[in-house]
């Protein structure tokens, strides 16, 4: 349901929130998983995309050339603030909102998780995310096209199954993939970071970014 979703955004959003707040100057200047952005990048990407409507993404793009890797990078540009203080009050103001792009809903919690994980890894930061959440992200990036951040392509060939929640997803005799839900959810999303964390004979269709 719609209103489960929001408030299973609004619970990562509130989670991250305290943990950016405790987080250093030089914390939030630190690379994240996603290559060229540090954290702080991440958390301005996070409050543009709480701002995001229907509309204003169709805009945002169009003015972006039809680039979404430009069209990223605006919205970061646009939201992170001078200080990293600056850019958790917009965070801490925007947390509330339910705009969202044309995309599936479970989209926004794909955005909450997968980017809270950006932020949190590299820093030694863990979450016990909820993992019904997790697996509801999980099963949409495996619809979502790679071109689009997800591995559609590589689940006609691969078969997921979490060791720590009842969930299998993907081709009954594709190469099996097994790990924690979450680590499942990042190696979709194309972070190599969670690679370490999974076995079997299919984790290298997730490792290789063309066969994704």
């Amino acid at each position: 349901m719609t209103g489960d979703v929001w408030a299973l955004v609004h619970i990562e959003r509130a989670a991250l929130i305290e943990d950016l707040a405790q987080f250093t100057d030089d914390q939030w200047g630190h690379p994240s998983l996603c290559d060229g952005w540090t954290v702080h990048d991440v958390a301005a990407h996070l409050v543009d995309v709480a701002h995001t409507t229907r509309l204003g993404f169709m805009a945002a793009l169009a003015k972006a050339r039809f680039d979404f890797d430009r069209q990223n990078a605006d919205g970061v540009k646009r939201w992170r603030g001078s200080t990293p203080q600056e850019t958790l009050r917009r965070l801490r103001a925007a947390a509330p909102r339910t705009s969202t792009p044309p995309a599936p809903l479970d989209s926004r919690l794909v955005e909450e998780i997968v980017h809270g994980e950006d932020i949190r890894r590299p820093l030694g930061v863990r979450r016990p995310y909820p993992k019904d959440a997790v697996a509801r992200a999980l099963r949409l990036q495996t619809r979502t096209p790679a071109a689009f951040g997800g591995a559609k392509q590589a689940m006609s060939r691969i078969r997921l199954t979490a060791t720590d929640f009842d969930l299998t997803l993907g081709f009954g005799g594709g190469a099996e993939v097994r790990g924690p839900v979450l680590a499942l959810l990042l190696a979709v999303s194309g972070r190599q970071a969670a690679l370490d964390e999974l076995d079997g004979p299919g984790v290298a269709a997730l490792a290789n970014p063309v066969a994704r």
